[in-house]
This record gives C-alpha cells, structure tokens and sequence, in this order.
C-alpha cells in the first residue's frame, strides 16, 4: 500500500508542473485568486501542525499523536484538500478538456492515496476510527 501512495505523489506533482508551464493553473479571475488563496492558506496552516520530524509526503505514520488540532480538527486530509482546492480552481479559471481531464486524474489519485493513508492510520492510531467519526474527510461537515 505504502508503494501505492508513493507511486501515486507523482502524478499530482507532475499535473502540477505541466499546468504551471502550459499557463494554466493561475488565473487573472478573482474567484480563483481567492480559492487558490484559501488553498495556499489552508496548506500552510496544516503543515505548521505538524510536530517537528512528524511531516511526511508519503502516506507513513511517523511517530508521535494523532493530530486532531488546526485544520484537523474539521477535516482528516487538509493538504489533499489543498491540494484539490488547487487543480479545480484551475479548471475555473482554464475550463479546457485538458485541464479538466488533469483535474478528474488527480482527484482519483487523490482518493486513492486517502484510502490508503486511512487503512495506514487505523493500523498506527488506536483512536484513529473515533476521530473520523467526528470529522469528514476533505470537506468540512460535508464530505
């Protein structure tokens, strides 16, 4: 499972790179401005979470609590929702097929890095399954 989370941080990196270049993932439009904002907000506010040493790209619980503070106290995965924040407001502000289909691709790699973090985080954290009882997954109260 670990590999499976591995193999799939490229993509999103890549999907990334590839909108910066073609000019796609910024836009002039107001609204993305400020979802993109709200974006690079919330991921900072998740990442200064963190305990010193406790971060990690890939989905492999380091040692230390559970986080259930700052954004976590709302949703499990800020960073995807970040993350996802990012490449649909680029659909916003570029609506091509392309970047669209880009979109659709990380969100499923998105899911799929969730489900495996989620089964990783049950086997490390014995309070894991309260925790995502009390919270949603990417979006606040929603989903």
């Amino acid at each position: 499972m670990n590999t499976i989370s591995k193999f799939a941080l490229v993509f999103p990196l890549a999907a990334l790179i590839f909108l910066a270049l073609s000019g796609n993932l910024f836009s002039l439009s107001p609204v993305v401005i400020a979802i993109q904002v709200v974006a690079a907000v919330l991921g900072v506010w998740a990442r200064i979470t963190f305990h010193s040493g406790q971060f990690n790209i890939h989905a492999d619980p380091r040692d230390g609590d559970l986080l259930s503070n700052g954004p976590y106290r709302l949703i499990r995965h800020p960073m995807y929702t970040m993350a996802l924040l990012i490449f649909w407001s680029s659909v916003v502000g570029h609506p091509t097929w392309i970047v669209a289909g880009i979109a659709m691709l990380i969100t499923a790699v998105i899911a799929i890095r969730i489900h495996v973090e989620e089964q990783l985080l049950r086997l490390r954290f014995s309070g894991y399954a309260e925790y995502a009882k009390r919270t949603r997954r990417v979006i606040p109260f929603l989903l």
